[in-house]
């Protein structure tokens, strides 16, 4: 046997040896092989809240215990116009409190009289005359609204007037100056803390939309 066949033969030996080392090594694909498992789609993130129908409101149990006549006059007022919404309201009331309370102080009611009933806007003049008769004039700047909570609401089920009543805790910069321009009251330094309870009335379905206010404490 030349030396050419007996190389070939080994080479052939050699590359035998190599499959079945390797066949060893890493095994076969043999048989049944079990599909790849798809992965599963994650399951769309649930919202944090969940609205129940007929559930309670959350509108309304935010800020009247359920059960209560508050809570059972602001859910007739929805029934009777469902645009209300107890959280706008308590908004507007907000910028209505600063607004009124500002006007009243400078002494011009002007712009805020669509907004105050009969009998306040009364009073109201009778004071501003009265601070004028004796040479007295306020000096008022609004600092903002430390406290604002729905004390109480009601519902005449026979006019469907409705009534809310809320507690302001107002922060404002006050002086009152005598003719002679002397302070006789407040300080120009300091924020003069104040507690109001104010009263606002509608016709749930009249076609005015303005609250007004009726009473003030």
């Amino acid at each position: 046997m030349n030396g050419p066949i007996i190389q070939i033969l080994v080479l052939a030996g050699i590359a035998i040896f190599l499959v079945l080392r390797l066949r060893g090594v890493l095994g076969t694909r043999e048989g049944f092989e079990k599909p790849p498992i798809p992965q599963e789609k994650a399951a769309p993130k649930r919202p944090d809240f969940e609205v129940i129908e007929g559930g309670p409101d959350r509108d309304i149990i935010d800020h009247a215990d359920e059960g209560t006549s508050t809570a059972i006059a602001l859910a007739d007022m929805k029934r009777i116009d469902p645009s209300f919404n107890v959280g706008e309201f308590l908004s507007g009331a907000r910028q209505a409190y600063e607004m009124i309370l500002m006007a009243f102080e400078r002494g011009d009611l002007d712009e805020v009289k669509p907004f105050l009933s009969e009998d306040v806007e009364a009073a109201f003049t009778s004071v501003i005359h009265e601070r004028a008769d004796k040479g007295l004039t306020v000096d008022a700047s609004f600092v903002g609204i430390s406290d604002l909570k729905l004390k109480d609401a009601a519902l005449d089920r026979d006019t469907n007037e409705a009534e809310m009543t809320i507690r302001f805790g107002g922060e404002l910069v006050y002086v009152v100056r005598d003719d002679g321009g002397d302070i006789i009251d407040g300080d120009p330094n300091a924020i003069k803390k104040q507690k109001d309870v104010w009263t606002f009335a509608r016709v749930m379905d009249s076609g005015d939309p303005n609250w007004r206010l009726v009473a003030t404490e």
